[in-house]
């Protein structure tokens, strides 16, 4: 007797039943999964942008860093990387390579980069510091006793930093205009080199070098930058660090170990000078002078509409001397987000 097949059209419905359900909580799985991957993937990214190194830039010895050491004030949750320049206008090149998140200036390097089309960088504080530590030199033999007595000589310089400025302006106080002279454009290197084999008449620089030139070449202070020179020294930053908030966190966090070490430094004169003069490799009796003949300590201080109406008559100065290609407005370049962290330390 024939047995009835099975209807395998009403088993059907129930073998796909399983199979869609099994489907769907194998493809709700693995949705789960991708997500809990991309929220991992994106807590690892958060965690590495944290990670990196805030890259601070530092011209010659005796800088932030140092002075950080020789107080023993350091933040172990901060990293930093830490790259040399000779001047200013190389740190403004850096934040415009977009190799610096952080970096000192002067007023000047700022000016130049505001008549071009790139500014990558804005300016977050004022360091207000000595500026008879800027200075122009001649060999110690010299006949070159006035400002005057510069006119038709060999006057080195740092082109686009406060050696040029102030030189601009001690020229104009007696009258003279930047054509009076020869001026020579010299990295600190070259500078350094061309002055002590005799190859200028005068040098306008500023920090250790003069120093250096006083003990190893026996060189003559002609004239100092006081009364030339604000004193501003301005703090910059990137504006992709600015805008990433685990780099504007460190941004905040080094301002508050630079407060602490200039607070240190202050009281610490001759204990940072003794530091300073191995760091140099000057004798400590030059370093002693320089530190004793100090204009003004050095402080850290919050943007100010004093600061800005400063870097615009820089700016102005050398604009008329015909020195950048435009008139430039400094205002756009400043940023005073990080007001409150400075203030809150005073």
């Amino acid at each position: 007797m024939n047995q009835p097949l099975p209807d395998s059209n009403r088993e059907a419905p129930k073998q796909r039943a399983g199979v869609d359900r099994r489907a769907l909580l194998i493809g709700g799985g693995a949705l789960a999964l991708v997500a809990v991957g991309a929220a991992t993937l994106g807590q690892r990214r958060a965690s590495a942008a944290a990670a990196r190194p805030l890259r601070v830039g530092r011209t010659g010895k005796g800088g932030y860093d140092s002075i950080m050491n020789a107080a023993k004030i350091q933040n172990p949750d901060l990293r930093v990387q830490y790259s040399d320049f000779s001047s200013g206008h190389l740190q403004v090149e850096a934040f415009n390579g977009g190799s610096l998140d952080f970096g000192g200036v002067s007023e000047i390097p700022p000016v130049f980069a505001a008549a071009s089309s790139i500014q990558s960088f804005r300016q977050i504080a004022i360091v207000n510091a000595d500026v008879n530590n800027q200075v122009i030199l001649v060999p110690g033999k010299s006949e070159i006793r006035t400002l005057a007595d510069l006119k038709g000589k060999k006057v080195g310089y740092v082109r686009a930093t406060t050696a040029q400025y102030f030189l601009i302006q001690m020229l104009a106080s007696v009258g003279l205009t930047w054509n009076d002279i020869e001026p020579i454009s010299l990295n600190v290197a070259d500078g350094t080199a061309a002055f002590s084999r005799g190859s200028l008449d005068a040098w306008a620089i500023y920090g250790f070098p003069i120093q250096r030139a006083l003990a190893n070449d026996g060189a003559r202070i002609l004239k100092t930058a006081l009364g030339f020179l604000s004193g501003n020294y301005l703090v910059a930053a990137h504006v992709d660090a600015l805008k990433d908030p685990a780099l504007s966190k460190a941004i905040g966090d080094y301002l508050i170990l630079c407060k602490r070490a200039f607070a240190w430094q202050s009281q610490h004169w001759e204990q940072w000078s003794e530091v300073l003069a191995k760091e140099i490799d000057v004798p400590l009796t030059y370093v002693q002078e320089q530190i004793r003949g100090r204009s003004a300590p050095t402080t850290l201080l919050p943007v100010s509409e004093s600061a800005i109406t400063s870097q615009q008559r820089v700016a102005d100065v050398f604009f008329k001397a015909g020195l950048v290609p435009k008139r430039v407005d400094v205002r756009p370049l400043w940023d005073n987000r990080f007001n409150s962290v400075i203030e809150q330390m005073s």
